[in-house]
């Protein structure tokens, strides 16, 4: 369980994939599947896997003693190692951890971490998905405000922002799973990645190695390049910041100025001081635990500058920082998704904000009419000189513009109708919440392929 202001910022599935508990189940897993792999081959006899495969279990396991001599030999490997030989008899005892190296286990041990945890971030995902999907769809005719440089621009509809923020989910589940193919990868080199302990033997033992633990077998070890651990946590990273995004629509959205959307239920906090407030808490928890998961990035690509065959400080950097990006991306995930699937969208709000600025967002929309009549530049010319009008009259843009004799010259009393109509100037943006749709259907079709774990 997560105690202190942590827990704000995680979730407690994510939380316990990377426990100290869960480390320790995931290299035993390794150590039992090299043992039957190697069987497989014909390296270790068949009664001695199976002895070393009984003795893999977490409840052999002090856990304390085994962190406590981690900061002893720089490796939790060496107890491990040494936990499993005293449970087996002299003619197994041989045979545990052959042909591997420490950084073999604990990186196998990570990836199948990191597996689960893609797994469970991109089900989330999906449901933050599904969640904006509803929005998009609900109010794909609810006219809004789109802002740009935190200005009223033209106007949209709600359902296309949530349209995007579909999409982010949705790309954000395509890369992760995009992992599998390569980044997800065993790691299996032994000293120095040659593997020359086990002889002719060594590449077989590798492939059912992998083979047993439903991973990718790389061309060669890679130890020291570690682009793969930079490539997940990119796509981890990329989701976190896909999370910030939304949460900072949702922030900005519910300012009292702006009024148009506000969290319902357990999503709205209560001030301390002030009674009448209701904070956008989810946004809030969201936004720092992005920037938190964000500041693990650093250390991880700083990590792939390593020396030689092995590295001396940056490999064992990433044991913090890889579960650190998970854990905080998975609490911006669980925030944001309890935040759009409880959001009160106002759309009379909406609807009374775009009239704040007296029709000036429809000024665009005003220009692209006259053009088609006198030309672009003459166009702008004229809009700009009636806008300019209305700022200084207090008028709105559309009496302005109807009071302009060469607008009222090129356009008649229903072009300019339809002028001001926000529903009338929304350009493909049916089209593109449709997509976003599509491509999320195909992306929550696909889930559940390739995830699934060899039993522990």
């Amino acid at each position: 369980m997560t105690r202190g202001p942590e827990a704000m910022y995680v979730t407690p599935e994510m939380t316990e994939i990377f426990s100290g508990a869960a480390l320790a189940r995931r290299m035993l897993q390794v150590e039992s599947a090299l043992a039957r792999a190697q069987a497989r081959a014909g390296v270790i006899p068949q009664a001695a896997a199976d002895a070393i495969d009984a003795a893999c279990r977490i409840e052999h396991i002090d856990l304390d003693a085994l962190y406590r001599d981690t900061a002893r030999t720089g490796t939790p490997v060496v107890p491990l190692v040494a936990a499993i030989a005293r449970r087996v008899d002299p003619d197994a005892r041989r045979f545990v951890h052959l042909g591997a190296t420490s950084q073999d286990v604990v990186d196998t041990a990570a990836v199948l971490q990191a597996r689960e945890a893609a797994a469970l971030l991109s089900a989330r995902l999906l449901e933050v998905g599904a969640a904006c999907a509803s929005l998009a769809e609900r109010h794909r005719h609810t006219a809004m405000a789109g802002r740009t440089l935190l200005q009223q621009a033209v106007p949209i509809t709600f359902g296309l922002k949530a349209a995007r923020w579909l999409g982010l989910a949705t790309r954000a589940v395509e890369r992760l799973r995009g992992l599998r193919e390569g980044a997800l990868a065993l790691q299996f080199g032994g000293a120095a990645g040659t593997l020359a302990s086990l002889g002719e033997n060594g590449l077989r033992v590798a492939d059912l190695l992998a083979e047993e633990l439903g991973l990718t077998a790389p061309d060669l070890p890679w130890h020291a390049e570690r682009d793969r651990i930079a490539e997940i946590a990119a796509a981890v990273g990329i989701a976190a910041g896909a999370m910030a995004k939304i949460a900072t629509d949702l922030a900005l959205l519910s300012q009292t100025e702006v009024g148009e959307v506000s969290a319902g239920g357990d999503a709205a906090g209560r001030s301390s001081a002030m009674p009448h407030k209701r904070n956008p808490v989810g946004a809030m928890a969201a936004l720092a635990g992005a920037r938190l998961a964000l500041a693990a990035l650093p250390v991880l690509f700083g990590a792939m500058a390593q020396e030689h065959e092995r590295a001396i400080g940056a490999w064992q950097a990433e044991w913090e920082a890889l579960p650190a990006l998970f854990r905080y991306t998975a609490g911006a995930v669980d925030r944001v998704r309890a935040a759009v699937g409880d959001l009160h969208v106002d759309a009379e709000r909406m609807a009374q904000n775009i009239r704040l600025a007296g029709g000036l967002i429809m000024a665009e929309a005003l220009t692209a009419a006259l053009a088609t009549r006198v030309g672009r530049d003459t166009a702008y010319r004229m809009v700009e000189s009636a806008s300019a009008r209305a700022i200084e009259s207090g008028l709105t843009l559309r009496e302005t513009a109807a009071d302009d004799p060469e607008i009222r010259e090129a356009l008649g009393p229903a072009d300019l109708a339809a002028a001001f109509d926000p529903l009338a100037y929304l350009g493909a943006a049916d089209v593109f919440i449709d997509r976003a749709l599509a491509r999320f259907r195909a992306a929550a079709s696909a889930q559940g392929a390739g995830w699934t774990s060899p039993a522990l």
